[in-house]
């Protein structure tokens, strides 16, 4: 017998008895001829050098599409090459709630409301006259609403029922109602002075109370709650959109409302009920 001291993997009595502890790795699936091959396929290549978060509070940023009859599912695609954000003026706050509605995109901001339009673009006249046409666009021109409204930080505030939508602005001290004829202070139907009061002292020692609003459709009305932090004063009311004016005050403090079938439903501490 003789050793082999010089090979690399140490010292074997014979050649055989190494080449028995060695693996082959190849790329052909079951090693045939001409047979299919693995790659590595496409590697990134670009370096981020900074990695810090960036907040974009006032942009809207789209993925690819989504189509379940040809079984396309995009929607984890955000592509850089492509231009996937829109972003409206970000001196009117950062963005808290969207809203899509046939083709269009309500954009409410803390401090105004817009509207966009949804696979479609405008084209503008010499006169000044608009022409919708189609685009390859996902998000097209934004257009803000007449007045300086907005939703302030109170998204849970939203209510919608046919094409009117409801919402409270804490900076302005209003409740608002969107339409397509605008918008309007639906908080002054008689009462302007307790909304002025009620809106403006929400906030305790630097905590925010919240607003909650909900569609009550069996009854026709929006119904809002403010609530004071740390379980205060909490007041409940209802408008009627027949009678233009506030119509009850109730004496429930709800975590969320909202309407389900024809049933009004209010949640608290985790249980449900049904007015």
């Amino acid at each position: 017998l003789q050793t082999y001291p010089d090979f690399p993997w140490g010292a074997y009595q014979t050649p055989s008895e190494a080449y028995n502890n060695w693996y082959i790795e190849e790329s052909r699936i079951k090693g045939g001829f001409n047979n299919r091959i693995m790659d590595l396929g496409v590697r990134a290549y670009a370096v981020v050098k900074n990695t810090t978060k960036d907040d974009r509070s006032s942009s809207l940023i789209f993925s690819g599409i989504y189509n379940d009859r040809t079984g396309i599912n995009n929607t984890n695609v955000f592509s850089v090459a492509e231009d996937i954000v829109k972003s409206v003026d970000p001196a009117n706050g950062s963005i808290q709630k969207l809203y899509a509605e046939d083709t269009n995109l309500s954009i409410f901001q803390e401090l105004k409301i817009s509207r966009a339009l949804i696979d479609k673009d405008a084209i503008y006249s010499a006169e000044g006259g608009g022409t919708l046409t189609s685009a390859n666009l996902v998000i097209g021109a934004i257009q803000p609403y007449l007045g300086k409204y907005g939703i302030s930080t109170d998204p849970t505030s939203f209510a919608m029922y046919g094409q009117n939508k409801y919402f409270s602005d804490r900076n302005n001290n209003v409740i608002l109602k969107l339409s397509q004829a605008g918008i309007d202070e639906i908080s002054s139907a008689n009462m302007i002075d307790y909304f002025r009061d009620t809106l403006g002292s929400l906030e305790v020692a630097g905590i925010e109370g919240n607003i909650i609003g909900g569609y009550d459709i069996y009854n026709k009305q929006y119904v809002v709650s403010t609530q004071k932090p740390n379980n205060g004063l909490s007041e409940t009311l209802a408008y009627d959109e027949l009678v233009k004016g506030w119509t009850s005050f109730f004496s429930y403090a709800p975590d969320q409302i909202f309407s389900l079938g024809n049933s009004f439903y209010s949640l608290k501490d985790g249980s449900l009920y049904e007015h």
